[in-house]
């Protein structure tokens, strides 16, 4: 398979499609400060616009800077050699800092866990390359308080079989990794690749991020380490007559997390419903491609498509290490029932999306979609009639308004997402299983006990406000947020209706640039209503639901600091 890899750029190269020899550098998802910068001024007209934005991480090559991580000019030089054909960079040096207390929140941080008390990553590396081989080799190391929670409790009768039957069992979420302080070394965003321009092919670590989402995406977020993976990937925009073409396929290795679902100890639940997970890792093969037609400017097209079973379940059929031809269809594998299909032969689970994002550069504004299947429809009137089985959606908005306060380039954000991970109405008639959780890979789509998809988990829904003062790469304002833990759990949970457990928060943030340093804060204050879905009924209570309240107030403090060598 390593082969046919490698054989694939030199294929295109001999077409025509490849013209010259480029060496591209990647921007890490979640780089500080600079990332969303690249996106906000292609809403301003001054980034490619054939862009799309919707496979991370970027290169040097897309967004056509000699040096990514210097966007205001401030920034080293790259050693070179003598016949210009190498080059030597330093990475970054990235240290993130977060102070949680209560419960976690934990979302888009990568390596760093869901962790109560003080949490701490820090990053630094090099970027080197000769020719057309290139060498980046950015490690991160983590160290977490991890200090002790109050997790599930299961104060409802048969809930902790409900809680091992729906998550416990069936996905790899540990509450709490092991006990006391944790200290763990990523490869984190290192890579080895040949690339031939447009063309770039490797082996690699980096957290990606597939989908035009900006705090969540249905398949691909930095939500949790980044793992390993072959890639053959476009390092930018490839423009052909009908449009520009992105698009990157990938076989990885996710691995479980180690630990228990819960760190209660309760003999009785614990030993009565918890089944040890497999040992065996799981492979990953997923595929995103994304059309930008020559005749509508700035909307980006796209579908993207991942598979994950167990190593131990594909045998030796080169069509399970690349299924993505297989069809969409349960009519066409030729089963005999709804519910058949070749996946089950190899107990793998499939994921789907298909998402637009269109810039409105004149508008300084962009609008973007994705919608998401966690089950095949059975032929296309099936999807017509039931187009809300098994789905998850995303969709936002973001505008820049010119405002001149203290310069010329003083500009209002308002930006607005809101992701959709409840199940539909018509999963207690046609169940299509909840998000990320499938029974024959029962680690779920996880890697090292943490979420690859939307960071909101499994049958969540959040609702996201952020307003901001912007001045180049400085931003300061304030996030509102809503967020619905696991509705999908909640309702087979117990038939009270006022025991939903929904998150509000406010928050604080900014960013800021000066000379090589780029900082960023973020203070987050959360109500938790009903925290692990608790509530103690009281006919003396003075509400319409009559019960106390059993809230959860907590914070999280972030100070995050890059300096550019």
């Amino acid at each position: 398979m390593i082969g046919k890899f490698f054989r694939i750029p030199v294929v295109l190269c001999v077409l025509g499609v490849c013209w010259d020899v480029v060496y591209s550098q990647t921007l890490p998802v979640g780089s500080i400060g600079l990332e969303d910068w690249y996106r906000r001024e292609q809403l301003l007209g001054r980034v490619d616009s054939a862009i799309s934005f919707t496979i991370r991480p970027l290169t040097q090559e897309a967004l056509q800077r000699t040096d990514i991580f210097s966007p205001d000019g401030v920034g080293q030089k790259a050693l070179t050699t003598k016949d210009g054909h190498g080059t030597l960079r330093f990475m970054p040096l990235q240290w993130r800092n977060e102070i949680t207390s209560t419960f976690p929140y934990s979302r888009n941080d990568g390596a760093m866990i869901p962790n109560v008390g003080y949490q701490t990553m820090v990053s630094a590396g090099v970027y080197l390359r000769y020719r057309f081989l290139s060498v980046q080799f950015n490690p991160e190391i983590v160290l977490a308080q991890n200090a002790p929670y109050q997790g599930y409790n299961g104060l409802v009768r048969r809930s902790w079989q409900l809680w091992y039957g729906r998550i416990g069992n069936t996905i790899d979420l540990p509450e709490r990794f092991g006990e006391g302080w944790y200290a763990k070394a990523f490869p984190g965003q290192s890579s080895v690749r040949l690339t031939l321009n447009p063309v770039s092919v490797g082996l690699s670590t980096e957290n990606l991020w597939w989908g035009p989402g900006i705090h969540n995406s249905l398949l691909m977020t930095n939500t949790a380490p980044g793992f390993p993976h072959l890639t053959l990937n476009t390092t930018r925009p490839v423009r052909t007559y009908i449009g520009s073409f992105e698009g990157q396929v990938i076989g990885a290795r996710l691995e479980g997390s180690g630990y228990p679902p819960t760190p209660l100890g309760n003999p009785d639940h614990y030993d009565q419903y918890y089944k040890p997970k497999s040992d065996d890792w799981r492979y990953l093969s997923g595929v995103i491609l994304s059309y930008q037609p020559r005749w509508i400017k700035g909307l980006s097209l796209g579908m993207q498509r991942v598979f994950v079973g167990y190593h131990n379940n594909l045998g030796n059929s080169l069509k399970n290490y690349l299924p993505f031809f297989e069809p969409v269809n349960k009519s066409d594998y030729g089963q005999g029932s709804d519910s058949s299909s070749a996946d089950e032969a190899v107990s793998r689970d499939q994921l789907f999306s298909v998402f637009l994002r269109w810039l409105i550069v004149g508008a300084n504004a962009e609008v973007y979609f994705e919608y998401g299947r966690n089950d095949h429809s059975w032929n296309t009137r099936d999807l017509i009639t039931q187009l809300e089985h098994s789905r998850s959606y995303n969709i936002g908005f973001r505008k820049l308004t010119p405002i001149n306060w203290f310069s010329a380039e003083d500009l209002i954000e308002v930006h607005l997402e809101i992701t959709q991970g409840e199940g539909p109405r018509d999963e207690r008639i046609r169940p299509g299983g909840p998000w990320y959780r499938h029974a024959g890979v029962r680690h779920g789509y996880t890697h090292l006990g943490q979420m690859l998809g939307a960071g909101i988990g499994s049958g969540s829904n959040s609702q996201t406000l952020n307003v901001n003062w912007i001045q180049g790469v400085k931003r300061l304002g304030v996030q509102f947020e809503r967020y619905v833990h696991n509705n999908d759990f909640f309702y087979i949970h117990n038939g009270d209706i006022r025991r939903n457990w929904v998150d509000f928060s406010f928050a604080l943030q900014g960013e800021w640039n000066y000379q090589r340093f780029v900082a960023r804060g973020h203070l987050n204050i959360i109500k938790a209503f009903n925290y692990q879905y608790e509530m103690e009924e009281s006919n003396f209570s003075n509400n319409f639901w009559k019960f106390r309240n059993q809230d959860r107030t907590g914070f999280q403090f972030k100070v995050d600091l890059m300096y550019r060598f």
